[in-house]
């Protein structure tokens, strides 16, 4: 005798381990729309056979937690910023289908430029857009898809046309822009609404699948907690004034003009990964890299000081040389607002192999051009490490005695060059001496590309000629650095 059995879709995990508390159920409150829509997702992914190859985007909202559930490629993105995520990922692996999964707040407020320009630029990516006419996730505030005379936290006597504008119409709004291909509202109600939202999800899955471009569905969903009303009331509401506001339907479906392209697939190796990111051969100065002493092979680098010394400038500097001489690189800055005589420092990772994150929280070299960086990042350095500061600035030596101290006057050796903005370049040379982290050829051929003054090029490096020659001659003297 024939059993029907209902499972679960192989696109969710069977059992949700990344989800503290019951891992059973999902976070989402009673009557949240959030969980229906994501059956469906998940079906259309199994019965395409693309759940291997697809990587879903969700930024901040209620599905920031979608990589609970779903088991494909998950990537969080910051507020808004999904489409944008959506889009790097999609060129970077053409073959793959990328999902951009948002709230109204998330996608019509902070996140409105992203999708206009993710849409007319027409990204071959399928954006799901939860309508609930509220920030549902932290605390029930306006959101520009609610309505006029809806009460939240922050329109406590309900939205007014004066005070707050009209809602927005997100796809009406998409629908007239010349690239999208697919656009349509539906809506997660009743059995009827939500098999029009189940052909809808696989029509924009299917898009993608084709190569036909930019899909978005808009589903208008429940969210009773938020609402401060029942599930059963929600669902009314949403067919009593939500359709009103946002009607349903198709706003445009250019699918069935367009032809099925096939998938592309982008394998990148160390032998076609200049060619595949066209980088111009002429710049590639050095794709052997030096041999290093251990001690100093792969670096991670904190450099810090003022605002205005040049510490961006040194980190650019030093990545952009390395990226040459054939690294694997990241750099990544952080300074405060007031950017002249506020604080700043750079991350800077040089390694033979992928980078895994920016962020150094363990470095193995410190560059130190004020005492304030000194104290501040001396004891993150590993032991073993390398630290080099300014002795011009700084007239306290380093406390630690595991590691390599290289106490250089950079501020005054560039103030007898003419221009004491160069100590960082003085400071770029000696490293690289030190170090042979890299040839020096990499180094004063990496400058034009990051020197937009062309005519301060031979001072900046007649600057790193001065770091080279002070670790010449420390060399010489027998020092491998010196305390004061």
């Amino acid at each position: 005798m024939a059993t029907k059995a209902y499972i679960k879709s192989e696109s969710f995990y069977p059992v949700y381990e990344r989800k503290s508390g019951l891992q059973d159920v999902t976070h989402y409150c009673p009557g949240c729309g959030h969980g229906v829509l994501h059956k469906l997702i998940a079906e259309a992914l199994e019965d395409f056979g693309v759940r291997d190859r697809t990587i879903l985007i969700s930024p901040v909202g209620c599905s920031v937690f979608a990589y609970y559930y779903f088991r494909v490629g998950n990537i969080q993105s910051a507020h808004g910023r999904a489409p944008a995520v959506a889009t790097g990922i999609k060129r970077v692996y053409p073959h793959s289908i990328v999902l951009s999964y948002q709230g109204d707040g998330d996608l019509a407020a902070i996140g409105a430029n992203n999708i206009l320009q993710a849409a007319n630029r027409g990204e071959n990516i399928t954006v799901f857009f939860v309508n609930n006419a509220i920030y549902g996730m932290t605390g029930g505030q306006m959101a520009p898809t609610t309505l006029i005379g809806q009460k939240t936290t922050t329109t406590p006597y309900g939205r007014k046309e004066k005070n707050e504008g009209m809602p927005m119409r997100v796809s009406e709004l998409i629908s007239v822009l010349d690239a999208p291909v697919y656009v349509e509202r539906t809506a997660i109600t009743d059995a009827q609404h939500i098999m029009k939202t189940r052909a809808a999800v696989r029509k924009a899955i299917r898009n993608q699948i084709d190569n036909k471009g930019f899909s978005l569905i808009e589903v208008l969903s429940a969210c009773p907690s938020g609402w401060k009303i029942t599930p059963v009331q929600a669902k009314h509401w949403i067919e009593e004034v939500m359709y009103k506001n946002f009607p349903l339907g198709v706003f445009k479906d250019k699918s069935g003009e367009l032809e099925v392209k096939a998938s592309e697939r982008n394998v990148f190796s160390a032998a076609n990964l200049e060619t595949a990111l066209e980088i111009p051969q002429e710049q590639l100065i050095n794709s052997q890299m030096p041999v290093v002493d251990q001690q100093y092979k792969n670096p991670r680098l904190i450099m810090a000081g003022f605002g205005g010394q040049g510490i961006l400038m040194l980190g650019v500097a030093l990545a952009q040389a390395g990226m040459q001489a054939g690294y694997q690189v990241s750099w990544i800055p952080s300074y405060g607002p007031e950017m002249r005589g506020g604080t700043a420092n750079c991350h800077v990772n040089l390694s033979e192999h992928r980078v895994g994150s920016p962020l150094i929280s363990k470095p193995t070299v410190l560059v130190a051009m004020n005492l304030p960086s000194l104290e501040k990042f001396e004891e993150s350095v590993i032991p073993g490490g390398l630290i080099i500061y300014d002795k011009s600035l700084i007239n306290e030596s380093p406390t630690r005695s595991d590691v390599t101290v290289m106490a250089i006057p950079a501020t005054e050796m560039a103030d007898q060059l003419g221009n004491t903005r160069v100590a960082n370049m003085i400071i770029l040379g000696a490293y690289v001496a030190f170090s042979g982290i890299m040839s020096i050829q990499a180094v004063k051929e990496s400058l034009p590309l990051i020197i937009k003054r062309k005519n301060l090029i031979p001072l900046n490096e007649t600057a790193i000629d001065k770091g080279i020659e002070f670790v010449r001659q420390m060399q010489k003297q027998g020092r491998s650095g010196e305390k004061d």
